[in-house]
């Protein structure tokens, strides 16, 4: 068994793959580093350096077989951060090229097949709650800013959803989780991370309220509180709809 260690970036991941094949490692299991926390004896550590060439490789050979919308599918399986995302693409880029003809990310009857299934409908549940309860807050640069932390890595997949809602705004959104964010200033979109000055004031953004804002936030809780009919509460049905984790970065549960 050949162990394959990558940095942990999405093309880390895929240069890993595509050495277990230019080196006919077998059989093999490729694994981040953050996840790698064991030693196995039994095993032969490869350590991964990330190769763009190689990564452009893998990625026009899965379009070719599996087109971009089975490379995205691919990526979700990455973003879930599960410790065995990179063993499950490898499954699946092994059984592309063995099947070039097929779409074998349709063949439910294969375990690992089914595995990614199951965590693309999870990712794009949570894609769409993020889309659903970002509340942006107005900063006194003028700028929206919103809080997420969400269960899977979906930040990276959704970010154009809000660049095309909110067109006319400059907004930021930060992962607490993860401590990187996504900014847009009317013409560029693009990641940043702050420093750790930075992530406190972003952490604590109340202090950085537009003066406006709380004005706004009280306005919006009073519109919940005035519109909601006590005799039809149900408590288990709106935590089935709005999940509890969610609920601290929401003004009208404030």
């Amino acid at each position: 068994m050949t162990t394959l260690v990558y940095d942990g970036s999405f093309d880390g991941l895929f240069t890993a793959v595509f050495e277990v094949f230019e080196y006919r490692f077998a059989p093999a299991e490729v694994i981040s580093k953050e996840h790698y926390l064991t030693v196995d004896f039994f095993s032969e550590v490869h350590e991964v350096v990330t190769d763009e060439i190689k990564v452009d490789r893998v990625i026009k050979k899965l379009e070719a077989n599996l087109g971009k919308s089975g490379v995205k599918q691919l990526l979700l399986v990455y973003l879930s951060e599960r410790a065995d995302s990179g063993n499950l693409i490898l499954s699946a880029v092994r059984k592309c090229i063995k099947n070039p003809a097929e779409n074998i990310l349709q063949n439910f009857a294969d375990p690992d097949i089914m595995e990614i299934s199951k965590i693309c409908k999870s990712m794009g549940r949570e894609i769409h709650r993020l889309h659903a309860f970002v509340r942006f807050e107005k900063l006194e640069d003028g700028m929206f800013f919103a809080k997420v932390e969400p269960d899977f890595n979906v930040l990276p997949v959704s970010w154009k959803f809000f660049r095309d809602r909110y067109a006319d705004q400059k907004w930021m959104i930060y992962d607490l989780k993860r401590r990187f964010g996504v900014l847009y200033d009317l013409k560029n979109t693009e990641f940043f991370y702050p420093d750790e000055g930075q992530l406190n004031s972003l952490r604590n953004s109340e202090t950085l309220h537009h003066k406006e804002e709380q004005k706004y936030q009280t306005l919006w809780q009073r519109y919940f509180t005035k519109t909601n009919i006590t005799e039809r509460k149900n408590m288990k049905l709106h935590i089935q709809h709005v999940p509890k984790r969610y609920w601290k970065y929401l003004t009208e549960k404030f």
